[in-house]
């Protein structure tokens, strides 16, 4: 598959999560999530969009990164299976918090999403490095998301 393509489907594919994503939460915003009590660390709403088209924009070059390397490897398919494992876990917390409100679930759920990231990282730091480095602002950002849940969850028993 040419390159361009593949570089087109490997950003496509975090973009396509984070659309159909925002769908759950555009519509929470200005009345549940407004409702919440929020640390007073919590950042304005209007930031989270660029914040996440960056990062998923940065997931899609490091997955290309990844998947345009040769030979196959034990390392390059199990971390594109953890990749496409994460990108389900990014959609489901979003679905659990804003859709379903669950924040307690959203929090365990978040959880493993950061431990598939972190394991992520790692079999891409086996097949490209820069792929690897790239992920790293993604796992920083949902450190920082778990620690919101996680007060947001305290905050609203």
């Amino acid at each position: 598959m040419n390159r361009i393509i593949k570089l087109i489907l490997s950003i496509a594919a975090p973009l396509l999560i984070g659309f159909i994503g925002s769908q759950y939460t555009l519509a929470e915003i200005p009345g549940w999530y407004a409702g919440l009590q929020k640390p007073t660390w919590n950042p304005p709403s209007w930031l989270f969009g660029p914040v996440w088209t960056l990062l998923y924009i940065l997931m899609g070059i490091a997955a290309y990164l990844v998947w345009k390397t040769l030979p196959q490897s034990a390392f390059k398919k199990w971390g594109l299976f953890l990749y496409a494992l994460q990108l389900v876990l990014n959609l489901l917390w979003t679905y659990l918090f804003f859709s379903k409100h669950q924040l307690g679930a959203a929090l365990i759920e978040i959880v493993v999403l950061w431990l598939t990231i972190f394991c992520t990282i790692i079999a891409f730091s086996k097949v490209n490095k820069t792929a690897a480095w790239l992920l790293v602002p993604y796992i920083s950002w949902v450190s920082f998301a778990t620690m919101l849940n996680y007060t947001i969850w305290q905050l609203n028993p």
